[in-house]
């Protein structure tokens, strides 16, 4: 990726606003690639034949709005501003304008409910290779800004969620077992008294080995070991539930407090989603940005 590629727009209008854009909509069809010129090329020649049959019949086409940010692109009807179709950029892997006929634009959107690859086609009469360039720019400050929220770290989040969740499993089985234990030995301690005579009852010493050891019994009651002045030892101090927020009220990630409460399934998935889509990349003529700048696309 050319790190010297000079943008046309400020980083400002792109991240706390959006760049506005008037077009026709050609429509949207879909496609079998998600990159490709020869696929956008079929997709164009396809949608370019059925608006003409459509126009022959009296109808005109429909004219949008293209709203252009790093969270998206919102196609939307000029007049009452109503979203008809809302492309998020990581979602977004190819965009291109047409070299023969300057006024075509389009781009491959996957479809966030079907999944399905859709190839949105335009016609802009001056703005064509100026919205394309516009949607590379909010692409690159998009996949920027998710690594600077910790996009990299989605992965080793993952890791240390899953790891912190079988040690909660393995506690659990811990604790069962030391259940099943004490219950095993209230049982015997139940069963020695009542077969026991009160009269006779007297501490049997336990039967030793040849080197004179007492063999290990899973039985065997814990005694807890008192201190040196004969106290037991101050329980643990829990950990304060009190969270701590940074300036910006969000909480600070910990490795170690990491739950599978942490991750619910539908932000997990988001952020599984988002990392694809950017390792995936954006193809604008010829130019691929995408997450890993050591990439040997870039």
């Amino acid at each position: 990726m050319n790190q010297d590629k000079t943008w046309m727009h400020t980083p400002e209008a792109l991240s706390k606003h959006y760049i506005p854009y008037n077009a026709k909509f050609l429509g949207s069809t879909e496609v079998e690639q998600p990159k490709g010129t020869e696929v956008v090329r079929d997709a164009v020649r396809k949608l370019k034949f059925a608006r003409h049959i459509k126009k022959s019949e009296g109808q005109k086409t429909p004219k949008v709005e293209l709203q252009i940010s790093i969270y998206g692109v919102k196609i939307l009807e000029p007049k009452t501003k109503e979203v008809q179709h809302n492309c998020q950029l990581h979602r977004i892997s190819f965009c291109a304008d047409d070299k023969t006929d300057k006024r075509i634009f389009t781009f491959i959107c996957k479809d966030s409910e079907s999944n399905k690859h859709l190839c949105y086609v335009f016609d802009s009469e001056k703005c064509a290779e100026e919205i394309t360039l516009t949607i590379g720019q909010a692409f690159d400050l998009a996949y920027r800004k998710f690594l600077e929220s910790g996009g990299k770290d989605v992965e080793t989040r993952k890791q240390i969620a899953g790891l912190q969740k079988r040690i909660q499993e393995l506690e659990t089985e811990n604790i069962e077992l030391r259940n099943k234990v004490q219950d095993l030995e209230n049982q015997l301690r139940i069963t020695q008294i009542s077969t026991s005579p009160a009269s006779s009852v007297t501490p049997k010493s336990p039967s030793t080995d040849i080197f004179d050891m007492v063999p290990f019994s899973p039985i065997t009651p814990q005694l807890s070991t008192p201190t040196r002045n004969g106290t037991q030892p101050p329980p643990v101090p829990s950990r304060s539930t009190e969270i701590k927020r940074d300036l910006f009220g969000a909480e600070p990630f910990d490795p170690f407090n990491c739950g599978a409460g942490d991750f619910p399934p539908d932000i997990q998935s988001k952020l599984d989603e988002m990392q694809e889509g950017f390792k995936m990349g954006l193809t604008l003529e010829g130019t691929v940005f995408c997450l890993d700048p050591l990439d040997s696309r870039c």
